[in-house]
Parts: structure tokens; C-alpha cells; sequence
């Protein structure tokens, strides 16, 4: 092949630094538009990436990315390069640049796609050469789409500067030491309290004999899988459910069986509401060890710890006498609400394992100075493990497994029956919809404007599927065209939580909520703009009596969507 006559001098690379290096992505299907990879950048989203990927600490350049105008100072050119595993043939990836807007956030900023071939040639998006709407007001997401669902890539994001700014050296690091004596000394760390083994060794005795043994996971987005590439087989979970299968299974672990039920985003307020449907499935299961993690998502819980209680000793009271083990996982920024909820498993003497404490430490250390495993490295982004950091978590459950199976079986089973530490108030909460309306003869439900179902709702990966599940279908939808008409319903009960649907799109709008003819909510689906299940509670009380609830659209709303989930009541 011959080359130009006179080729042209090489631009000089200008300096910059990464915000994806890498990164493990894949084909999540969407509502709407192509199956794509989201990465969103509001918030601290993107100056922590730059912060903890890039390695940028000047506080003036961070604070630059939050703006479009800022944004625009700093920042030359975009670069980015994308590994499809099917190479340069038919492995091409659309790279979405999308700004938020002024006038409406979501439709009124920039949309820029270009193509990126999947051999991992690097697309330079210079933005001096793009038209930017004059109403893009702060970056909002990166997306790369894919043809079909499912399928796996890498992705690396660079931003080069403009002269004036310059950012460290981005350096490579060693692959993380799995299975070294380094390695395993941190994992051991995580073992926070080994507790009362009595039901642990139970379930690791039956399964050693054959016998069907379930192993559950309830949690947020990290025991969802999020940051995990497959998130169905990569996530923790399903890892250590591994582990737990091949250190105890029966002729290839047939007799272990796995059920996982993280939802993205939400609390332990929710997890207690949806326990019985997502993890017993109304009856149709039965575990023998149940693994909590909610260390980084029950900020948002209301109780402040009463819903995390309440959900142990839901499952401790099951009368299959479940082992329940509480896990802590980590945010980048070394913090967890382990200082809140580890009391409840030392109250109840429940084995503690905490991801926190077996990396936390040696974060703070370069590798001459004994580090295992980098912050770039075990996170995927400033909230979720990355496919490391999933398998970290895994080890560290598969060593209390292993020191369990090493313990002598502890001869009594631990008590509940003793004074809460943060609150058993919603330990029999029951969840109420459409679907478990049906017989209950002492509930009223008029559904008024609320009568049609929504089926956009959000979706997670139950158990090792790869396609998610709907949460919450049997729902009470409430349309442009309904009417004014009022939801109502009445019950008897002591507390109740409104489950509700977030969203994102300016088709929702807000719900004014009133108990016994008084407004306690306001309900804004647009809170946290994205399509998530959001728990509120709108009353709690020692005694329980009858109560009506009237669920109306807010009056500048009156044309707009907005969808009832159901509810959460104890009687």
C-alpha cells in the first residue's frame, strides 16, 4: 500500500487525562433507543471520576467540569476508544455525548453521536468542530450503543486540554495479585464478626450432605450486579454463590441454589417491603442463608435503621430459621453507613463481613509500599465495584464460609427476642398492589384517575438472568387523559409506605398525597429523574387504626403522569 507523498506533520498530543480507562461495558436494553451503556455525569459524577480515575486534584479544574461554559474552558478534545469482541468487523459502537439543557434538561442540550470502530482506535472529538446548542448548560451522560443486547466491550475515555491546564501522567498499574499471601491477608480483614454460627453451619452441613441448600442476596445496585461486565455471572453474588457451590455443593454443587434481588438505588425501606415477593417468592423458596447489603444505600432510608432491623429480623423470625449475614460494602470515597448497622448484627450476634474494612486501608498505599488493589482497579465508578472489585467481594464472603465450615457449630441458635436497636416497627410490613388486593376483603381501593398500568418501569437482573424483570408491574397509573378523579384507599394499619415510580421525563408530573383529609406529600417524580422506585412513608404510629388516603394529581399537573407502585402496611 503506498502512503502520501508528503505526509502532514503529526499534531502534537496535547496532555490530558483519563475519566474511563479500560472500563468493562455492556448492552443494557432501553425503553427507548438502542441496548447502550449510561454513563452519567451530573453531580459529582464526573469530578470524581476525574478525581479518582484521572488523578486530578486542583479544585479549580474539578470545579470546571460542573458547567458547560467551564467544560468548554478546560477541555480541548475528547478521545475515545472502544474493544468490541468481534474486532473491526461489524464491532462498531456509537459514542453519545448528551449536555443537559436549560429550558428542559433532558431534550433541550446537545445530543452528539459518532461512530467508534470496536478495534480500539481512538475517535478524537474535537469540540471546537461540533455545533453546541445555546442552551447546553452542564454535561450530562456518555452512552456508547450497541446492535444488539447484551454484548461485552471496553471503553476508554480521555480528555485532552487546552493550553494553560495540565493534568498528572496517567500510569499503569500491576494486574491485582489474586490468590498472593498479600491478597489474602487483606481479604481476612473483612471478616468484621464471625457472630453465632449455629445457622451458617447448619446450611454448610446440609449442603456437605446433598441436601438442597438456597443461598439468597438482597441489597441495592452493587448486589444487582451494577459495575459488574456480565452484570448477571460477574456481580459478587453470583461469584460467591460459586464459591459456596463448589467448596460445599454435591456432584457439581447441583443441590445449591441461587436467588438474588438487588434493586438499584433503593433502601432497606424497600427491601423490607418487597422481601417476601423478590426473595421468597409468596412461598415458592425457601433459603437458607440470606445475605444483606444496604451499608451504602439506607441513607436514603427514612428510619435511620428501624427498616434495616425490621428487615433481619423478618428473616430471622422465618420459621426455616434462615442464616442472615449482613455485608458492608464501599463507596469510593471510603464511606458506609457500617457505623449505623453493624450494632443490629452485634446485637443479634449475626456474622458481619465488611468490604470496607479489607480495602479501605491499603487504598492509601501505592504498590512499593503494599498495595493490593488501586481505587481505579476495584471501582467501576465512584459508587459501583468494577469486575475486580466484584470478586473482591466475593473472597471475602468465601472466607467465612471457609472459617465457618472450620468452627465447631456454635450448640444454641441466637435469640430475637430482646429490645430493638434501631426499631422492629416494619418487621411485618406487607405489600400491598394489584396483584395482592385480590381477597382482601378489608381493604377499599377506588382507583379513580389511577386506573390504567405502567409498564415503563424500572427493571433489575433477578437471580443469574440477563434480562431484567419489571419491579413492581401491578401497579396504579395515572395519564395525560384520566381525568381529575382522586385514588383512594382505605385500611386499617399502625404504618404505611407509598412506593412511587421516579422519572425522567417531563410527561410526569406531581401527586399531591393526603391521610384523613390532610396533605402530608407533595410527591415530585422528578427528585431523582430517573425511572427508580422511591419508598416515603406517609405514617407511623404505635397503635393501629383505620385511615384514608387520597392520592390527587397537583393542580399545574393535572395533565401528566404519575404512577402509584404500591404500598407497604402493618396491621
Amino acid at each position: 500500500m503506498e502512503g502520501p507523498a508528503a505526509p502532514k506533520d503529526p499534531e502534537e498530543r496535547r496532555g490530558g487525562f483519563f475519566v474511563m480507562f479500560e472500563t468493562a461495558i455492556e448492552a443494557t436494553a432501553r425503553a427507548e433507543g438502542s441496548p447502550s451503556q449510561e454513563v452519567y455525569l451530573e453531580g459529582n459524577y464526573l469530578t470524581d471520576k476525574a478525581r479518582y480515575i484521572g488523578g486530578i486534584t486542583d479544585e479549580g479544574m474539578l470545579a470546571l467540569l460542573t458547567t458547560w461554559a467551564g467544560f468548554r474552558e478546560l477541555v480541548h478534545s475528547i478521545g475515545v476508544s472502544v474493544k468490541t469482541g468481534t474486532g473491526s468487523e461489524g464491532g462498531e459502537v456509537s459514542f453519545l455525548m448528551q449536555n443537559w439543557g436549560r429550558s428542559s434538561k433532558y431534550e433541550t442540550g446537545t445530543q452528539l453521536r459518532v461512530p467508534c470502530p470496536g478495534d480500539g482506535t481512538e475517535i478524537l472529538l474535537k469540540l471546537e468542530e461540533a455545533m453546541w446548542s445555546g442552551d447546553d448548560i452542564s454535561p450530562g451522560k456518555f452512552a456508547f450503543e450497541f446492535g444488539r443486547e447484551g454484548e461485552l466491550a471496553t471503553a476508554s475515555i480521555i480528555f485532552y486540554l487546552n493550553d494553560g491546564y495540565t493534568a498528572p501522567e496517567a500510569t499503569m498499574e500491576a494486574p491485582v495479585a489474586f490468590g498472593s499471601l498479600e491478597y489474602r491477608a487483606m481479604i481476612a480483614k473483612s471478616l468484621l464478626h464471625s457472630g453465632n454460627n449455629y445457622r451458617l453451619r447448619t446450611a454448610i452441613d446440609k449442603a456437605i450432605k446433598g441436601e438442597d441448600v438456597t443461598i439468597a442476596y438482597i441489597g441495592g445496585s452493587i448486589t444487582q450486579g451494577a459495575g459488574a461486565k456480565p452484570i448477571h455471572t460477574g456481580c459478587y453474588a453470583y461469584q460467591s454463590y460459586l464459591q459456596f457451590k463448589e467448596q460445599f455443593g454435591k456432584d457439581g454443587g447441583e443441590n445449591i441454589h441461587y436467588v438474588k434481588a438487588g434493586v438499584g438505588g433503593t433502601s432497606s425501606e424497600l427491601g423490607v417491603i418487597r422481601y417476601e415477593r423478590d426473595i421468597l417468592r409468596e412461598g415458592a423458596v425457601t433459603p437458607d442463608i440470606v445475605v444483606v447489603e444496604f451499608a451504602v444505600n439506607d441513607e436514603g432510608d427514612e428510619t435511620k435503621g428501624n427498616c434495616f432491623e425490621s428487615l433481619c429480623l423478618k428473616i430471622l423470625s422465618d420459621p426455616a430459621r434462615p442464616a442472615v449475614i449482613l455485608l458492608f460494602s464501599v463507596f469510593v470515597n471510603d464511606w458506609n453507613l457500617q457505623e449505623r448497622l453493624a450494632p443490629v448484627g452485634r446485637h443479634y450476634n449475626l456474622p458481619m463481613v465488611s468490604i470496607k474494612d479489607a480495602v479501605t486501608g491499603q487504598f492509601r498505599l501505592s504498590k512499593t509500599e503494599g498495595n493490593i488493589i488501586s481505587k481505579r482497579q476495584f471501582f467501576y465508578d465512584i459508587y459501583h465495584p468494577a469486575n475486580d472489585g466484584h470478586r473482591v467481594m466475593a473472597d471475602c464472603l468465601g472466607y467465612l464460609f471457609s472459617e465457618t465450615c472450620r468452627s465447631l457449630r456454635d450448640e444454641e441458635d441466637i435469640t430475637t427476642a430482646k429490645r430493638p436497636v434501631l426499631g422492629n416497627d416494619y418487621a411485618n410490613i406487607r405489600l400491598l398492589d394489584r396483584k395482592s388486593l385480590t381477597g382482601l376483603s378489608d381493604i377499599g381501593v377506588e382507583a379513580g384517575g389511577f386506573g390504567a398500568t405502567d409498564t415503563d418501569l424500572q427493571r433489575v437482573e433477578l437471580d443469574a438472568d440477563p434480562f431484567g424483570t419489571p419491579e413492581f408491574p401491578h401497579n396504579w397509573l395515572h395519564t395525560a387523559a384520566s381525568g381529575e378523579e382522586s385514588f383512594r384507599l382505605t385500611l386499617t394499619s399502625s404504618n404505611l409506605i407509598l412506593v412511587y415510580k421516579d422519572s425522567g421525563s417531563p410527561d410526569f408530573g406531581r401527586a399531591e398525597i393526603f391521610v384523613d383529609g390532610s396533605l402530608v406529600l407533595t410527591a415530585d417524580p422528578h427528585v431523582n429523574s430517573w425511572t427508580h422506585c422511591n419508598p416515603v412513608i406517609l405514617y407511623q404510629n404505635e397503635q393501629s387504626q383505620q385511615h384514608v388516603i387520597e392520592i390527587r394529581m397537583a393542580k399545574e399537573d393535572k395533565d401528566k403522569c404519575f404512577t402509584i407502585l404500591g404500598f407497604g402496611y402493618t396491621v
